[in-house]
């Protein structure tokens, strides 16, 4: 397993793994985050793992650069789990404030790489971003998209990275039940949406049994 005893691991990222989370304490939200420590607790309290959220709404790479020492440095976690990158590519389409690809990638990288020199032994996990094209015209989105599904996937290599498919768990979930009922809007996870990220998540790390 990724995850050892006493170990604090980290949520990090935008909207879906804020999940309305209560800023004043250490709430993880009502999301996948949630969904995934209460779980794991619940199969392993003999770990005595410990979960912070730390994902903010709205957020794209650049915003998590600038909170980066506060929000993950400082708080010396075992392994930091990320998912970011759908806000990179929404912000193209409803404000016309587009991120390329190369400065997602290398906004990333610059994160991955300032984790892995403070801590060289912080473990990673990172989600990639998805989009289920609940709206017509969130099938242009593909295009900008597709490319910063790529870049985590090469971060991922790169860093030794475990790696949670979502993009393509999402798409083989819709085979089974129509897009909103993963996401309400293509982007926001439905409670099944979020059931579905957590169980990803858990089987990445090998704690479903």
């Amino acid at each position: 397993m990724l995850i050892h005893a006493g170990d604090t691991i980290l949520f990090q990222g935008d909207s879906i793994t804020d999940a309305g989370r209560d800023r004043a304490g250490d709430c993880l939200g009502t999301g996948y985050a949630f969904i995934a420590a209460s779980l794991f607790s619940a199969l392993h309290p003999e770990m005595q793992v410990s979960f912070l959220n730390r994902g903010i709404s709205g957020n794209r790479v650049g915003d998590l650069e600038a909170r980066w020492r506060e929000d993950c440095l400082e708080l010396r976690p075992n392994v930091v789990s990320i998912m970011i990158g759908i806000n990179d590519c929404w912000r193209r389409y409803s404000q016309d404030d587009p991120t390329s690809a190369s400065s997602y990638y290398s906004g990333y990288r610059r994160l991955l790489t300032e984790l892995k020199e403070h801590d060289p032994k912080t473990k990673l996990i990172l989600l990639e971003p998805f989009v289920l094209p609940v709206l017509p015209e969130q099938r242009e989105w593909r295009e900008d998209l597709d490319p910063k599904i790529h870049a985590v996937r090469a971060l991922a290599r790169e860093f030794g990275a475990v790696y949670v498919p979502l993009d393509g768990l999402f798409a083989a979930a819709c085979t089974k039940a129509e897009p909103a009922f993963w996401t309400s809007d293509g982007v926001h996870p439905t409670p099944a949406g979020h059931g579905l990220i957590a169980r990803a998540w858990l089987e990445a790390v090998g704690a479903t049994s």
